[in-house]
């Protein structure tokens, strides 16, 4: 049972990652949000390594909102594809696919990556 925000989501987390796995062929696209920044990265979880990441203080861009977030979902695209990845499975980490997380899946899509 959760008991506070942060153990709610890590329940959530463990039950979407055992349903869900990056291959070489279809790897993960995960997202991590802090207070400061966004974080998105592409992985192959049967090689064990990142394939791509983005942030968005990677970007320059101070805190984060919509925007930002679609902003970080655009470049990940852009990346990805130019490192010859075009489907990727959607790993939103526990949290709701709403608000920030569903503008960053926008923006990837918009970028051209298929999930």
């Amino acid at each position: 049972m959760a008991f506070n925000k942060y153990s709610r989501r890590l329940r959530i987390k463990r039950g979407i990652r055992n349903k869900i796995s990056g291959t070489p062929v279809k790897p993960r696209l995960s997202v991590f949000k802090s207070n400061k920044a966004i974080y998105a990265q592409i992985i192959d979880d049967i090689a064990g390594h990142t394939m791509t990441a983005v942030s968005s203080s990677e970007l320059g861009d101070k805190g984060i909102n919509i925007e930002v977030s679609k902003n970080v979902g655009k470049k990940l695209a852009e990346k990805a594809l130019a490192n010859g990845i075009e489907k990727v499975v959607f790993d939103r980490n526990g949290y709701l696919y709403h608000g920030k997380i569903k503008a960053l899946a926008d923006g990837a899509r918009e970028g051209g990556l298929k999930f």
